[in-house]
């Protein structure tokens, strides 16, 4: 994390400006894509991106962690530990972990209801005990916790110009259609967990189970059965981007860069998916690093101008804290609306 990007952030404390730097790094190894997209919001945003994606990354990693030698109990633990040092935290204003305290400092700044931390908690305790989903409608509540209210968590720091309450359904379906993407790149992976994200009713229609899958894992090669499967899957998830496309458009414009990028590049992870027949079970599908590269140019240039334009008319994000005028808010909305219509709503 920059000087320049805490400053901006309101970020003064040395403690905490440790504990954002903490949460920037865990996101920087684990999420290409997402710190990618980070890079085009405003520096006064980047460090709460970064908290609440940081922890959800530590969550995560507790309940993934591979390592043989630590058994359901002791992951259970670890996670039953976080949750009530989270919810202390929440509580009091202070956490004592680094990644907590900034988690804490960023919600207490955009006022995140911090209902959406304790589903996300109650998602990533289903994965110590839930391997398979039986259907799409069951997957969905994994996924409201795991992956919907990331959206919604985030959704204060991007900052709208439509009604919050109207943009935060495209904000979770976001989150879903990103997360279900994860599912279908990473199936492989996620068999060796022990853990099958797709809906169990979907792969039986096309006559798969769990040994078809793990047959194509152990011998790279996929089955006319497991491509149909995917196939429908792909359809489903591009249906989930098309609910939340709309919410874009609905974003403060300085942070429409970021989410078209992620948008643009998540969903490109399925085009390289069909490319590739469907040969997911045993090798990754990955957007070529020319490829975002050149849609990360275009963000860029959707910054520079969404900016300039922001300098112009004093229309930038409110820092944390600092109350809107009423009357100025009354007087611009509708002629922000009516601009971003004109535009299409959407800088790329």
């Amino acid at each position: 994390m920059t000087a320049r990007e805490l400053d901006a952030a309101g970020v003064h404390d040395p403690a905490l400006r440790a504990a954002y730097t903490r949460c920037r790094e865990l996101n920087s190894r684990h999420g290409r894509t997402y710190f990618l997209a980070t890079r085009l919001l405003t520096p006064r945003q980047r460090p709460a991106v970064h908290a609440l994606y940081g922890f959800a990354r530590w969550a995560d990693d507790i309940v993934d962690d591979l390592d043989p030698a630590l058994s359901p109990e002791q992951r259970a633990r670890a996670l039953a530990e976080l949750e009530e040092d989270l919810r202390g935290a929440l509580r009091t204003g202070r956490g004592g972990h680094p990644v907590i305290a900034a988690l804490v400092d960023t919600a207490a700044r955009y006022a995140i209801d911090p209902a959406h931390f304790g589903d996300f908690m109650r998602s990533m305790g289903m994965d110590l005990h839930t391997t398979e989903y039986p259907t799409l409608d069951d997957l969905r509540v994994y996924m409201h916790g795991s992956a919907a209210v990331i959206g919604l968590q985030v959704l204060p720091v991007l900052d709208t110009v439509a009604p919050r309450e109207e943009a935060a359904p495209h904000a979770a379906a976001l989150g879903v259609a990103f997360q279900l993407t994860n599912f279908l790149r990473d199936v492989g992976e996620d068999l060796d967990r022990g853990r099958i994200y797709l809906p169990l009713d979907r792969l039986a229609a096309h006559g798969v189970d769990r040994d078809l899958l793990l047959w194509c894992r152990r011998t790279g090669r996929t089955d006319a059965r497991v491509r149909a499967a995917l196939r429908e899957l792909c359809e489903t998830t591009r249906g989930v981007y098309r609910e939340a496309e709309p919410g874009i458009a609905m974003l403060h414009p300085v942070s429409r860069p970021c989410v078209r990028t992620a948008f643009v590049l998540y969903r490109a992870i399925l085009d390289r998916i069909e490319a590739a027949g469907y040969a997911v079970l045993h090798r990754r599908a990955v957007v070529p690093r020319r490829r975002r590269a050149a849609v990360a140019l275009g963000g860029l240039a959707g910054v520079a101008a969404s900016r300039a334009r922001g300098a112009v008319s004093g229309d930038l994000p409110r820092v944390p804290g600092r109350p809107r005028n009423p009357a100025r808010k009354q007087e611009e909305a509708p002629r922000t609306r009516k601009r971003d219509a004109q535009r299409g709503g959407v800088l790329s």
